[in-house]
């Protein structure tokens, strides 16, 4: 019976599998963003080698439509700004889950800690 995990201890190995869960997808997310934000930048970069009078082609859909290079540029802005608030607000959501992960294995291994030491959780 001494060997078997306290329920305090159950709850927070499940809290602490379910945080690294959560700042893995807060990662995934975060790098899918980084990859539209970089991919809307290069296309930023090249429309501005560009004059006005070329024609330019933006995909809506499984549609290319022939568009003015202004308002192009313009959509790329907007969608650049939009994309750079939501790296911002997942970077502080990866961080407070990092905090929050360090935190919670900090308490696990305080309260394990005693019981390893008393020799409780040795070998079966």
């Amino acid at each position: 019976m001494s060997s078997s995990i306290p329920p305090q201890v159950q709850e927070q190995l499940a809290r602490l599998q379910q945080l690294q869960q959560t700042l893995q997808v807060v990662i995934t997310q975060k790098q899918q963003v980084e990859l539209e934000l970089s991919d809307t930048e290069r296309a930023l970069k090249e429309l501005e080698k560009l004059i006005d009078e070329t024609v330019i082609y933006k995909s809506i859909g499984a549609l290319l439509v022939k568009s003015n290079r202004q308002s192009v540029i313009k959509e790329l802005n907007e969608r650049k700004e939009l994309l750079n608030t939501r790296v911002t607000v997942l970077a502080k959501q990866e961080e407070r889950a990092r905090s929050k992960l360090k935190e919670l294995q900090q308490s696990l291994q305080e309260r394990l800690r005693p019981a390893a030491e008393s020799g409780s959780m040795g070998e079966t």
